[in-house]
């Protein structure tokens, strides 16, 4: 029989890397289940500083399993991603590979795919030069609009922001900014002010994506999860807040809890699931 050997990769100092085993980190479910299968996982922590240790290391193996943030602690995937690339080329396979991000988990699929059913008022800015030129007239047709840049996670650089002035000017006009990041606080400025604090979006992510506010956010939205062909998960997850009778008021509402799964459906999403059998979606 045949035995594999996979590298789960996560981003830490030398530290971590030198203490990690398959069962002291978040992952070890995952070290679990591939055991589970024959597969022998073994922990690869990844930083910058000893990339050329980590290389040797995934050239060693079978597959590597990346688990690697775009933005973190002020470091990006620009060194990694190369090197993610050369590995997949030497032989392991890498998952998720940098060129299938690029496709499928970037900011930019809602502008490729803004024909589609899930689309919006979705436009793309290219160069700090053309977000200058163009985003003006967009936020001044509408008043909010919402700015993603590329690359990021857990609401980083991603910005609503609020024209406040009803006489327009480009580079007078005042807006009202709030950044999705937990802990961010409203901030009013001049909006030539704020586009300049975006330009750095431009370097390492390529570009900046802009949408409609959507006014139903406190709705929430459906988190889906696919394997292949498969919804192998799902949950209805509203918007974190601070008032308790707003959110018990919206769990009445939609008689769901604020959940998300991956992998087997507990009874508790029964509910949810009766909802998505009824418009074609299957298990």
């Amino acid at each position: 029989m045949i035995s594999y050997r996979v590298a789960i990769l996560w981003r830490g100092d030398r530290d971590a890397r030198q203490a990690a085993t398959p069962q002291n980190n978040r992952y070890y479910r995952i070290f679990e289940e591939l055991a589970s299968l024959g597969i022998s996982a073994e922990p690869a922590v990844y930083d910058e500083d000893f990339a050329d240790e980590v290389r040797a290391q995934l050239l060693g193996v079978d597959g590597v399993l990346v688990w690697v943030d775009p933005l973190s602690r002020g470091k990006t995937r620009a060194a990694l991603d190369p090197l993610l690339r050369e590995i997949a080329t030497r032989g392991p396979w890498v998952s998720a590979h940098p060129n299938v991000i690029l496709q499928m988990g970037v900011k930019e699929v809602l502008y490729r795919t803004k024909h589609l059913g899930w689309g919006t008022d979705t436009h793309i800015y290219r160069s700090a030069a053309e977000f200058h030129d163009e985003f003006p007239a967009q936020l001044q047709k509408t008043g909010t609009r919402v700015l993603k840049q590329n690359r990021g996670n857990d609401g980083q650089g991603v910005w609503k922001v609020e024209l406040l002035n009803t006489s327009f000017s480009r580079d007078d006009s005042e807006v009202r900014v709030l950044h999705a990041l937990r802990g961010s606080v409203p901030e009013q400025l001049a909006l030539a002010n704020f586009m300049g604090r975006c330009e750095h979006y431009f370097g390492w992510g390529g570009c900046i994506v802009d949408q409609p506010f959507q006014p139903r956010l406190p709705d929430g939205m459906i988190r889906c999860y696919m394997g292949e062909d498969r919804v192998v998960g799902f949950g209805h997850q509203y918007i974190k807040s601070s008032n308790r009778r707003r959110k018990d008021r919206m769990r009445q509402q939609h008689n769901l809890d604020r959940v998300s799964c991956m992998g087997r459906m507990p009874q508790r999403f029964s509910r949810c699931e009766r909802r998505w059998k009824r418009n074609g979606c299957r298990r």
